[in-house]
């Protein structure tokens, strides 16, 4: 019985938690004691100086309120009555099992609890009685009694028990007479708490308890299950930017002293009303700007200019502006004058070359070489030419009439792009002459006569300027002065009817330009 007994102590010890009876709602205990007869045979109530009888039980309950609990408690062990066989004696061993509902005279928060409780139940023996031989079960109604339960953690209770049992049957002691049987358990155990606690939020405060449910998860608590509030303005700590200092609900828990609606630690002028706006500073001349910051306190100005007006618009202040009227959208310089990079008295905004002195008549652009085209435009800067040649000089009559000379001496193979020998010879002094006037372009057109398919002759003629380019390049002639147009028979100058019509019509020209 002693090892039982042990066995089932150490298994109810693995089922400790750490809830009150309130949060996780089932109970079981472990309970040993004596039992105790009062019948016909005699009266041992609260006896002690005669036979004792052992009982050990086991105990299930289930929280119902905090005054109140239903209660399972099975017991085996021996009743029994010992007296000189001339008064009569028995014992026999029994399995009890009971239904109580306990009333707690205390809440669950008590650390001691004392309790009442009745109920019923039935107890099995296991030899038959005297009387009535073959009725091994007894029913108890009611059983009833009292004891306390004392919290020795947070799920451990100490019990102590007196159990009450009124048997329904007068037999088990071999006497049938005026009062049934009764029996008294003496016990004291240790239970313990187990279940699933809720707790909804999660915050570790059972639902019952917890007067803020809907804390956010992994928020500190205080006891009753609200969020913790240390400087105890009524703004929860997590969501209070200055917990630890008494503050106002808008402003998120802060403190604001000149209560412009600016919570002192975000207010730059925390003792002098002022706006949002510009961080609970005042702005007499509401510009915007903080009067703090303002070097025009009593003029209305730009937040980029401090506080001070700018007439002209041209990004310097009129206090600090020397040139009040410049033009709009003229940079300017630190004392607000239009900008001039190369000191010719032309601003930049109006200085075609800003970076390069020149003359009010070229738009302050140089002419280095006098012949009235700025440089920047001038094909030819350092060699006096014409405005019509973009400051390059004519080309000579003679050259002029050379290129053209040039022009009618290049053939080529016959129905091919492949310059004759012959034409080569010309092609060499023509570039001399486009070396002599290096900013001169040449444009080389090609033509063709009516003989063949239209198509043909516009290719064969492209193909003839490309011959002639790609001569002229091979000598030095930069590719970008150098332009080939092929026209097929499009532009014929004599008869394609005859032989010699043909043949002028299958021709080059050379026409120059700057």
């Amino acid at each position: 019985m002693k090892k039982l007994l042990l066995l089932c102590i150490c298994v109810a010890l693995t089922l400790i938690t750490n809830a009150q009876t309130e949060d996780k709602k089932w109970n079981i205990g472990l309970h040993g004691g004596i039992s105790q007869y009062n019948g016909d045979l005699g009266k041992d109530f609260y006896r002690t100086h005669m036979a004792l009888y052992g009982v050990g039980g086991v105990s299930v309950s289930r929280f119902i309120g905090n005054y109140f609990d239903l209660n399972l408690f099975v017991t085996k062990g021996t009743v029994g009555f010992n007296r000189p066989a001339s008064i009569g004696s028995f014992n026999d061993n029994f399995t009890s099992a009971l239904i109580n509902f306990r009333f707690n005279v205390l809440e669950s928060k008590y650390i001691v609890r004392p309790y009442l409780f009745v109920g019923a139940g039935a107890m099995l023996f296991e030899d038959n009685p005297p009387v009535s031989p073959n009725n091994k079960v007894d029913f108890i109604a009611p059983s009833f009694g009292g004891g306390v339960n004392v919290r020795l953690g947070p799920s451990v209770m100490l019990n102590i028990q007196e159990t009450f049992l009124y048997s329904m049957a007068d037999n088990r002691d071999g006497v049938v007479a005026q009062a049934n049987d009764m029996y008294l358990l003496h016990t004291v155990g240790i239970t313990f708490n187990f279940g699933k606690k809720k707790d909804a939020d999660g915050d570790g405060i059972s639902d019952y308890r917890d007067k803020c449910p809907a804390t956010p998860v992994s928020i500190a608590v205080d006891k009753v299950g609200c969020p913790l509030d240390k400087d105890g303005d009524g703004e929860a700590d997590y969501l209070d930017a200055c917990p630890d200092v008494a503050g106002v609900k808008a402003l998120k828990g802060c403190p604001d002293r000149d209560t412009d609606g600016i919570a002192d630690k975000d207010d730059i002028c925390p003792d002098v009303k002022g706006s949002a706006a510009l961080k609970g500073c005042p702005d007499k001349d509401e510009d915007g700007v903080a009067d703090m910051d303002d070097r025009c306190p009593d003029l209305a100005g730009l937040e980029a200019l401090k506080g001070c007006p700018d007439a002209d618009k041209d990004g310097v202040a009129d206090l600090d502006d020397k040139c009040p009227n410049t033009k709009a959208g003229y940079q300017v310089d630190a004392t607000g004058c239009a900008m001039d990079n190369d000191k010719d008295g032309i601003f930049n905004e109006e200085d075609a070359c800003p970076d390069k002195a020149g003359i009010a008549a070229l738009k302050g652009c140089p002419d280095s070489d006098s012949d009235g085209v700025a440089d920047n435009e001038d094909r030819c800067p350092d060699v006096k030419g014409t405005i019509a040649n973009k400051g390059c000089p004519e080309i000579a009559k003679a050259d002029l009439k050379k290129i053209t000379n040039i022009a009618s001496k290049i053939f080529f193979e016959t129905n091919s792009d492949k310059l004759k020998v012959a034409s080569l010879v010309q092609l060499d002094e023509l570039a001399i002459i486009l070396k002599k006037y290096e900013a001169a372009n040449l444009l080389i057109e090609g033509h063709a006569d009516s003989q063949g398919e239209d198509d043909f002759n516009l290719n064969l003629s492209q193909k003839r300027t490309e011959s002639v380019k790609t001569y002229l390049m091979s000598k030095g002639i930069m590719e970008s002065r150098l332009t080939g147009i092929g026209y097929g028979e499009s532009k014929p100058i004599a008869d394609n009817n005859t032989s010699e019509g043909r043949a002028k019509n299958r021709r080059v020209e050379l026409k120059t330009s700057y």
